[in-house]
């Protein structure tokens, strides 16, 4: 069978992203600070990008000026009279205006090393403790070793053996059991008490020692010799098997539950992260506005001196290097100019729908949230759910009613007997309330909370209750009980 070759044409569609296209893709799902960073980066680097500053209005091109930017993606084939640019004077007038004036006497700053980077952790305090004390060199390596070995909760996640074999001291014999066994008793001496275990139980006995509580005391019974129990909340139990009366149980519980179950919980390093909402939402008489929040973000132009430097190297006919280059950089930044406009556009749209929607919700509170998915808000103001879960995505909207994330509005319904379905965020409110207002002796278990919820019309099974529940972070019926 011989081969040939043959010429055939075919037609198909296919979606191209084209760089633009990327760009205000990438731009949607930005954070503020995200795109605040990308928009300095692209100041610095792009010499025809201008910040117009806070309170100056941005001066009006003139008529051939105006035409020279529409023509800029045409890759800016148009011939207009100018004036010649004195460019040497331009350029010593930009770099004059950069230089520090004279006669400001500089001040001077604090010295560094009264500068903190950040607060010390619980592994800087340990390892001040074990510095300060007059420990000898080898049992200090083995201590530090030890102290990098614990997670933040101040717990030890490694075995003697380990440590053991991390100690890299060819010089010297291998450390011995005792010496891991000494380092390991001066890190559980350090404070905050309980640090430097591996497990809970030894942590909490650790914790009545350094209160001042001895293995025949009450509470170190409990936690030493019915840990199980006391896990199940079997006080019952608990007191048949110390032989005492339930009623005496009581302030043992009471010490064991204000013990530290995280002994390097007050050392966390997390900071808190502060909100600043994308989009807000205004009362106004009986309608709602938005408004877009600006503060902060550079508001951006083209430079004219750059766009009249373009227009001479394109009247003088030269394909210099420099005529491409602000050829480039000038079709970049009119990408980034129409795609911060589109960003903006878009998260309004977004927005808008969302307060349309959502406007009981607005003016009664969460009891009255409608249940809503991004097909909702896509088919009303016609783009895909894609592009409203990028919209949606790590931005805040401040309302009277609180800041929310975006995507608090979107979440399923529940089938009701009557009316409309309910959103699952109701369904959880009504779940948080009736545990609120039980009986702590005689909890509500996940079936008489189905009970209750189907009295009201609400179609839902055992288990979602269940789930709503350990979404809330509230514990069992089991657990819930309250024994005293």
């Amino acid at each position: 069978m011989a081969l040939e070759q043959k010429l055939s044409l075919k037609l198909s569609q296919k979606l191209v992203m084209t760089p633009s296209l990327q760009q205000a893709i990438k731009l949607l799902q930005m954070t503020r600070m995200e795109l605040q960073n990308l928009l300095t980066q692209e100041i610095v680097e792009n010499p025809l990008l201008e910040e117009v500053e806070e309170g100056v209005e941005e001066e009006r091109p003139s008529e051939q000026e105006a035409s020279a930017e529409e023509g800029a993606e045409d890759e800016l084939d148009h011939e207009e009279s100018m004036n010649d640019i004195d460019l040497e004077a331009y350029f010593n007038d930009y770099w004059e205006s950069g230089t520090e004036p004279r006669g400001v006497e500089p001040r001077e700053a604090p010295p560094i090393e009264n500068s903190l980077t950040r607060e010390p952790d619980l592994y800087d305090h340990l390892l001040w403790q074990l510095h300060m004390s007059d420990t000898p060199s080898r049992q200090v390596e083995i201590a530090e070793l030890i102290i990098g070995n614990l997670n933040p909760d101040g717990f030890l996640v490694a075995t003697v053996d380990e440590i053991r074999a991390m100690i890299e001291d060819p010089a010297d014999a291998p450390a011995t059991c005792d010496e891991i066994e000494a380092a390991l008793r001066q890190v559980r001496s350090f404070d905050p008490p309980g640090v430097g275990w591996t497990d809970l139980r030894s942590s909490l006995l650790a914790q009545l020692e350094r209160q001042g509580k001895d293995p025949a005391s009450l509470a170190w019974r409990v936690i030493d010799e019915c840990w199980d129990l006391f896990l199940k909340r079997q006080f019952a139990a608990i007191a048949k098997h110390l032989d005492v009366p339930l009623a005496e149980l009581e302030p043992v519980v009471e010490t064991i539950r204000n013990l530290e179950t995280r002994p390097g919980r007050g050392f966390s390093s997390d900071r808190p992260s502060y909100i600043e909402p994308d989009v807000a939402v205004i009362r106004v008489g009986n309608d709602y506005v938005i408004q877009l929040n600006d503060d902060g973000m550079p508001r951006l132009r083209i430079s004219r001196a750059y766009r009249r430097m373009l227009q001479k190297l394109r009247r003088d006919g030269r394909q210099s290097e420099a005529r491409q280059f602000l050829k480039d950089k000038m079709r970049s930044a009119m990408w980034l100019i129409k795609s911060l406009d589109q960003r903006q556009r878009t998260i309004y749209k977004v927005a808008n729908s969302i307060v349309r929607q959502q406007r009981a919700f607005l003016d009664h509170g969460i009891d009255r949230l409608r249940p809503m998915v991004l097909r909702d808000v896509a088919d009303d103001i016609g783009m895909h759910e894609s592009t409203v879960s990028r919209v949606v995505s790590n931005k805040y909207m401040h309302t009277p009613r609180g800041v929310f994330p975006m995507k608090f509005f979107f979440h399923s319904g529940i089938d009701r007997d009557y009316g409309e379905d309910i959103s699952s965020l109701t369904v959880k409110r009504k779940i948080q309330q009736l545990i609120e207002a039980e009986d702590s002796h005689k909890p509500l278990s996940d079936s008489s909370l189905m009970k209750r919820l189907n009295r009201e019309g609400i179609n839902i099974a055992r288990r979602t209750v269940a789930k709503y529940r350990d979404e809330l972070g509230i514990p069992s019926s089991t657990q819930r009980k309250q024994i005293f």
